[in-house]
């Protein structure tokens, strides 16, 4: 995501300041420019991070111990819940077996920094200072994403709710899959609801390659035949001007880069999944969610002083000789599945 840092007299004096050879003046300009940096990062993660619209906040006081009551959250009173979590960025999520009672979650710190020359600075270079911002907050949005799907993933491919080429031999994304998985996904919450069919959730959202948001605007063009019932011309002038299908059967489509053959994600998977058939070089993951459930948590810190998550701060290692400027921001958080009725998945073969 780019950024851009507006060409004003006042912020272009902010940016030379930092490069002052009187130190006090230098250290007033680098503590109020990080001031501004930390809510321009955190505006960026929340708005291009694709993991926001999946996960919920949970904010917690920094040095604190953060903790879910899971009889509130997993909507039930008595009995055991799997959850899934890790405990240090990068790790492999795990499965803990917890009662209906306070959960503890761990937490982990992600943080970035950057650094520029002085004399960027004092010729006014906002380009090069906007270039270091966004630098800094895509290298935390990329550790951000991986560690929030990494427990999507984990705990879908241990959730044995994947329907695997669900289109048969079919090598395009179809409605029948859909179909058949908007089915599954009854079936599983109606056994967890006593066979009541009242409190069974459905599906809200699904996330796909390009290559299957392919296959769903080839729609708006190619006629889909199932049971020789085509799709109505109506659909098809509905997913053509909304430039792809953002919804169909009232369940939103999101595309993720990182899905697709040998794309992060699906390697990911590959390496979580346990099922038979699963091919990683030939099948098309499609990710399924109910958001209707806070079954994904993210448990983050809000910083005393500012009362924000993610802290920028003048970065003190460079010493005068050295000719640089530099910052570093952070944010603690932790990611949670606290209940894997919320997710579902099918493989679509394109071999």
């Amino acid at each position: 995501m780019k950024l851009r840092l507006k060409n004003t007299p006042e912020q272009v004096e902010l940016i030379k300041a930092m490069a002052s050879r009187d130190g006090n003046v230098a250290r007033e300009a680098g503590e109020a420019f990080a001031a501004f940096l930390g809510p321009v990062v955190n505006k960026v993660l929340m708005q291009a991070g694709t993991a926001s619209a999946v996960y919920t906040d949970l904010p917690f006081d920094e040095d604190d111990s953060p903790s879910i009551p899971l009889d509130l959250f997993a909507g039930e009173g008595e009995g055991y819940v799997s959850t899934w979590s890790q405990t240090v960025a990068g790790g492999l999520p795990t499965a803990t077996v917890e009662g209906f009672s306070e959960m503890k979650v761990s937490t982990y710190r992600l943080d970035s920094a950057v650094s520029f020359l002085k004399r960027y600075a004092r010729r006014g270079r906002l380009d090069v200072v906007s270039k270091a911002v966004e630098r800094m907050a895509n290298e935390v949005l990329i550790k951000q994403e991986r560690n929030a799907w990494a427990v999507v993933l984990k705990a879908l491919g241990s959730s044995g709710r994947v329907l695997e080429k669900a289109g048969g031999a079919d090598s395009t994304f179809q409605l029948s899959m859909l179909n058949a998985l908007v089915t599954s996904v009854k079936r599983v919450n109606t056994s967890y609801a006593g066979g009541s069919t009242t409190d069974a959730y459905g599906l809200t959202d699904l996330f796909v390659s390009p290559e299957v948001k392919e296959d769903i605007r080839a729609f708006a063009y190619q006629p889909i035949t199932t049971s020789n019932t085509n799709l109505p011309d109506s659909v098809r002038e509905g997913i053509y001007s909304n430039a792809g299908a953002q919804e169909i059967y009232g369940i939103s489509i999101h595309e993720l880069i990182e899905l697709g053959e040998g794309q992060k994600y699906q390697t990911l998977f590959n390496d979580f999944y346990s099922g038979g058939t699963w091919d990683s070089t030939t099948d098309e993951l499609v990710i399924g969610l109910d958001l209707t459930k806070d079954a994904f948590v993210r448990p983050v810190a809000r910083q005393a002083e500012s009362g924000g998550t993610f802290t920028a701060l003048p970065d003190d290692q460079f010493v005068s000789r050295s000719e640089k400027i530099g910052f570093y921001g952070f944010l603690e958080e932790g990611r949670v599945c606290i209940d894997s009725r919320a997710m579902y998945g099918l493989t679509v073969s394109n071999a």
